[in-house]
């Protein structure tokens, strides 16, 4: 794997990923962007599930043009870039696409260079990734400079969380990732959730690195019905349901992004 790149300087990329499928990360880039918008800064979130996108899905999206045309030369980037619900911008990718299973040479090439193309035309670029730790998420990953995990506090969640810590940790020298823990059934469970996952990282991952693994909880957001309601519906909850407490969690989150340092 090669060595994370520099993060641009006008720009802030965050690859928003989790260690398994479900736990409502595309949810959470879309919402973030919106609470980042809202706050004055110009948001991009590219959506890096290339084969399994579903992020037009969520905010009920149409698009004519995606990555795809992007990368067979049919669109420019320009026109790929649209406006979403939220005041942000997005970067559609095509769902059902074969070719994107793997991450080829040519596919690497092309990411990266999207990714640089529209870094410094916004303040942050959210990376939607995949799920998991395949070669395909390990390396669009690999292009942010940092790295936003969402998990559950169900079990499942957390040892597949803990999995992707470790491989980010070894592979890429990854010392520091913020932590979103998403579904949380009551109050502070979050802080519950980073201490158990920091412990078992430095029980296990810390002893054979040069420095330790130091995990920063952004933020819990609790189980709303409101979420479920807004994904079903296709909705923004950020723009329909601004004051019920998922919401006003992910504004926290973002309050939380902006006052960390990358």
């Amino acid at each position: 794997m090669s060595a994370v790149p520099p993060v641009p300087p006008s720009s802030r990329i965050v690859a928003v990923t989790s260690g398994k499928g479900g736990v409502g990360k595309t949810f959470v880039s879309a919402n973030l962007a919106a609470a980042l918008a809202r706050a004055g800064r110009r948001v991009l979130v590219l959506d890096a599930d290339l084969g399994l996108a579903n992020l037009d899905v969520v905010l009920n999206l149409f698009p004519k043009i995606t990555l795809h045309d992007v990368f067979t030369g049919k669109s420019s980037l320009a026109d790929a870039i649209l406006p979403a619900p939220g005041g942000f911008s997005v970067l559609l990718a095509g769902s059902g696409m074969v070719e994107y299973s793997r991450m080829t040479p040519e596919v690497r090439d092309q990411l990266q260079a999207v990714i640089s193309e529209v870094a410094p035309q916004f303040d942050h670029v959210l990376l939607d990734t995949g799920a998991g730790i395949s070669d395909v998420v390990l390396y669009t990953v690999s292009l942010a400079g940092e790295v936003l995990l969402v998990v559950t506090p169900e079990p499942t969640s957390l040892t597949d969380g803990y999995a992707t810590i470790k491989v980010l940790a070894t592979t890429q020298g990854r010392r520091h990732m913020h932590l979103l823990v998403n579904h949380a059934r009551k109050s502070g469970e979050g802080r519950a959730v980073r201490q158990q996952l920091q412990q078992v990282v430095e029980r296990y991952v810390n002893p054979g690195l040069d420095r330790p693994v130091r995990l920063d909880l952004l933020g819990e957001i609790p189980s709303d019905a409101a979420v479920r309601e807004c994904v079903q519906r296709r909705q923004l909850l950020l723009e329909v349901l601004p004051g019920v407490p998922a919401a006003q969690a992910m504004v926290a989150a973002a309050t939380r992004w902006l006052a960390s340092t990358p």
